[in-house]
């Protein structure tokens, strides 16, 4: 009997050390989600930085274009210049430009 309940003593020692090491184990595991759900919303704020501020430089780029080919598409449009691309292309739009008018 003295060694049943010295073996019960044993098991149940055993037993206090499993559940403490589970605790610590479940205590690293939710601050390691925790650190990894930060990291993960530290990226996505800075993806929707780095995607609005590409939006932005594309924009500005677009609008940048389009004023500097004002002038020439103006001329155009009065009749004053010919068609404002290079000459591969001047002569493409000129005749689409023949066919429309027919």
């Amino acid at each position: 009997m003295t060694s049943l309940l010295a073996q019960e003593i044993r098991l149940s020692k055993r037993h206090e050390e499993i559940v403490s090491q589970r605790l610590k184990l479940l205590l690293q595991m939710e601050t390691k989600c925790g650190d990894q759900n930060t990291e993960r919303a530290s990226q996505l704020q800075a993806a929707e930085t780095a995607l609005k501020r590409n939006l932005d430089l594309l924009k500005t780029r677009y609008w940048a274009s389009v004023e500097e080919y004002i002038p020439k598409w103006e001329q155009f449009l009065l009749g004053r210049a010919p068609y404002p691309t290079d000459v591969e292309n001047q002569s493409e739009a000129e005749n689409t430009i023949q066919t429309e008018a027919q």
